[in-house]
Order: structure tokens, then sequence, then C-alpha cells
């Protein structure tokens, strides 16, 4: 019976089951998260971390072998613009104790000054100093992203998310210049006459399909991909895990907004004769909008974290039915990152969606706040009644509807 084998199997049930004992197991790579050192983590990289997260823990409950990758803007021209800013605002001290909020506040400073001539050459400088691999230039921007991914693993920790890889654009800065050569060799780059490179994806060859990868002045191009990610370090990249995990699958988590990037990544990457690109996905979510703090747009993951916290610590001392709780600090975090994730998870994945603090933390309904509650008052029968492993039950009294609706969902899970 089910209940016989929920006993049976204890946390693994579901996950046991005969419909996965022929399901091949296999190493996946995804990437997901992916936030910019020193710009807003917004609402999309949010999803991202929530959705990518999900997807990884449900491939390990199957027994694949999984690679979360967090895949970091950390290079390009705002590091030169930052590095300056930090020369005329940084502070070291605030640098160490809190480096996500203080280089963001260093770079709108500089943002500002950029406007001037004179800053803007210096930036330039900056990133050049740290493309010719200027010791000094570097070791201050290794010390921005050090400080940020020890400050990024701390959040993250607080969501239950973790990451066995956190990589970046820098790290593609010189294979990028080997896939640019690749693209050439094979004769798949193009210019056009006004001296865009491009590359021709159509069946036909006739130019009615391409994606545009290099500027008339020669630079990479920034595809429309809304981290900004240069798009020949994404090649690189791609190539790069192959070799260095040898994967089954690998998939991208973003919105949808960069569908198309994507799509043209996995082209050109079977035109450069890697047939794995078939085995790569994008897995894209709308957009959300709505996402405030009582202070005002959502900056920092670290904002929406201490907000919900704080909605649901106020929720919970004015409910007449809350009882004395040990830590109340740490359940209301709990129940609100619950709120949060469900609330995500109720609509289609590709669907725009509008968030509300008020319809996500209900206690009635869909939503994390119930689930907890349901899950506590479970866990109270527990402690009542014991624990103990039934042996001699006698099943064929539950003819309640209530109680063959509880089967049914069992036995789906």
């Amino acid at each position: 019976t089910v209940l016989q084998q929920v006993l049976k199997d204890g946390s693994e049930y579901g996950v046991k089951s005969e419909l996965f004992s022929t399901v091949p197991r296999q190493k996946a790579v995804i990437e997901f998260s992916s936030p910019n050192i020193a710009k807003k983590f917004h609402i999309g990289h949010l999803r991202s971390t929530i959705v990518g997260n999900f997807i990884a823990n449900l491939k390990v409950a199957l027994g694949h072998e999984v690679t979360r990758i967090n895949y970091l803007g950390d290079w390009g021209m705002q590091f030169g613009l930052l590095g300056v800013g930090f020369q005329y605002f940084g502070d070291k001290e605030k640098l160490k104790s809190s480096p996500l909020q203080h280089l963001f506040e260093v770079y709108v400073q500089i943002n500002k000054a950029a406007e001037d001539e004179n800053t803007k050459k210096l930036a330039k400088d900056f990133f050049r100093k740290m493309e010719e691999h200027d010791e000094q230039t570097l070791l201050l921007w290794k010390q921005f992203r050090d400080f940020s991914i020890e400050e990024y693993i701390r959040i993250y920790k607080r969501l239950g998310v973790h990451f066995d890889e956190y990589s970046g654009e820098s790290f593609y800065q010189e294979k990028s210049q080997e896939v640019l050569k690749m693209l050439e060799d094979k004769g798949l780059l193009q210019k056009t006459t006004k001296g865009t490179g491009i590359v021709d994806l159509s069946e036909k060859k006739d130019l009615s399909s391409f994606s545009t990868v290099m500027r008339s002045d020669g630079t990479s191009l920034y595809i429309t991909r809304q981290f900004l990610i240069i798009f020949f370090r994404d090649l690189a990249a791609a190539i790069d895990r192959m070799n260095k995990h040898s994967w089954d699958t690998m998939i991208y988590v973003t919105d949808k907004s960069q569908s198309n990037h994507f799509q043209h990544l996995f082209q050109i990457l079977k035109l450069m004769g890697y047939d794995w690109a078939e085995r790569c996905q994008h897995v894209s979510f709308g957009l959300v909008q709505g996402m405030k703090t009582r202070r005002g747009e959502v900056i920092f993951l670290e904002d929406v974290l201490n907000e919900v916290r704080l909605r649901m610590l106020q929720n919970m001392a004015s409910a007449k039915t809350t009882k004395e709780i040990e830590d109340p600090m740490e359940t209301a975090e709990k129940v609100g990152l619950a709120a949060l994730i469900i609330q995500d998870f109720r609509g289609l994945l590709s669907s725009d969606y509008q968030f509300s603090w008020d319809r996500a933390l209900q206690s009635r309904g869909d939503t994390g706040v119930f689930l907890q509650y349901t899950h506590a008052r479970l866990h109270s029968l527990e402690q009542m009644h014991g624990n103990e492993q039934l042996t001699d039950v006698n099943v064929a009294c539950l003819q309640e509807p209530d109680a063959i609706s509880v089967l049914q969902h069992l036995l789906r899970f």
C-alpha cells in the first residue's frame, strides 16, 4: 500500500520509485544566479537563483551528478570606472565589511563623475592596465571580486543555496580570442560591407538568419543578453566546461529576454563542430514586477531577505494564534523564504507576474506560509504521539473522502 511504502522509504519516498530505475545517471552543469559585481542584484537574478537551485536539487534527488556554477559579471569597462572610483571614493574597511553595498555606492558616484572626459580617460587607462596584467590594478580588482564572493556565499546561505564554482567573464578574456580564431579558421566569420563581423546561421547560407559577433572596430559585440556578457566568452565558457566536466547536459537559467542569445550561442557551437551543443538547454522565465522594499527599489538580494523576515515578524506579532517561539527571527526567516519561493513557483515559469508582499505572506491558500504552517502542525502531531514504526495497521478503514484524497496525493508524489 501507499502508506506502507511511505513508512518504508522515509525521506527517500518518491525518488526511489521504479519509474526512475531506468533513467541513466548523468553529469549536469547548471549555470544560474550570475549577478554583476558592483551593480544592482535585480529581481531576475533572484528568480534565476530560486529556479536554478530547484532544478539542481531535483537532479541531485534523482541521482544525477550536478555542478552548480555562478557565472559572475566580473570583467569589462565598468571595472575601469570602478577602479578609478575606488581611488577617489573608496574605503578599504567598508570594502571588507560590506563589499557589495560599498562597491555599488562607489560605482554610482563615479558614474556621475564619468561625464568628465578626464575621468573617462582614466577609466579606460585603468581597464587597459587590467587587460595588460598590470599587477597593481589586478590586485585591486581581485580584492573587489574576492570580498564580493565571500559576501555572496554568506547571503546565498540564507537562501539555502550553494555553488560548486564561482566562475566569471574574467576567466575567458584570453580564451575568447582563441574562439575568434577558430571561427575565422573554419570560415564561419564573415565581414559585412560596413566591417561588422557576423556568423551566418541560415540553412541555405543566404544570410537570412545571422548573428552579429563583432563591431566594425574589431571589438567583441555585447549580444542582447541582459547581463552584458561578451558573446565570445560564452562560447569559450561552454567549450571549457565540456573539457573540464565532460557533462551530459548543460542548463542556463536566465530570463526570457535572453532566449535569442542562447539560440544563437547553441547554433554557433554546432557550426563549430560541437555536436554536444544539442545537449545545451536554456531554461527561461518571465519577468517579475513590483518587488520593492519599504525603502524603495530592490538593489541587493539581502534587501529582499531582510524585508521578508521583517514583514513575517510583524505578521507573527499581530496574529492571535502565534505561539511563543524560541527563535522568532529564524522562524520568520524560514517561513518568509518559503513564502517568497512558493509565490514564485505558483504560476507558469514563462509568464511575467506582479509580485505582491501581501499575497505572498497570506496564511491561507496556496502560499509558502500555509505550507510551513501545515508542516508545523504535522510535526506537532509527531511530537505528541511519537514517531514509532507502524507495522500492524488496518488501512481498509480509511474510506473517508479526505483520507482517500490524501492517499492519492501521496501516490502522485
